[in-house]
């Protein structure tokens, strides 16, 4: 009886442990989305996290939410800084996410101030 508990427990926290390393390390895709940055905050009750949104129209009826890992220090430096501004956000998105990671599946890893396409000079 004890030998097929611990095989249960053991095969069991093996899955855990792929399934958490699938989610994190593989990404689902990688792309580049461009808008006006018009939200950026660390929010959450139990569990802190940086969220963040980019109107991608003229009428901001097309939002691109995100999140950021506490990790790139860098990214959220910048995107504190180019609130209000056009940016071009370099995203993974994975198959899924935890808590603690963010609320979205889209993850940035690196963000660019840019110019509107909608302002002409």
């Amino acid at each position: 009886m004890k030998k097929a508990l611990f095989l249960f427990l053991a095969i069991l926290a093996i899955i855990l442990a792929a399934s958490y390393a699938f989610i994190y390390y593989v990404p689902y895709s990688e792309g580049v989305r461009s808008g006006e940055l018009i939200k950026f905050s660390r929010k959450g009750v139990l569990i802190k996290t940086y969220e963040g949104e980019i109107s991608q129209g003229i009428s901001g009826a097309q939002i691109f939410e995100f999140s950021v890992l506490d990790k790139d220090e860098e990214v959220i430096r910048d995107l504190q800084e180019f609130e209000g501004d056009y940016v071009k956000l370099y995203y993974m998105e994975r198959y899924a996410t935890f808590p603690w990671l963010g609320d979205t599946q889209y993850f940035i890893t690196r963000v660019e101030q840019d110019e509107s396409p909608h302002v002409r000079q």
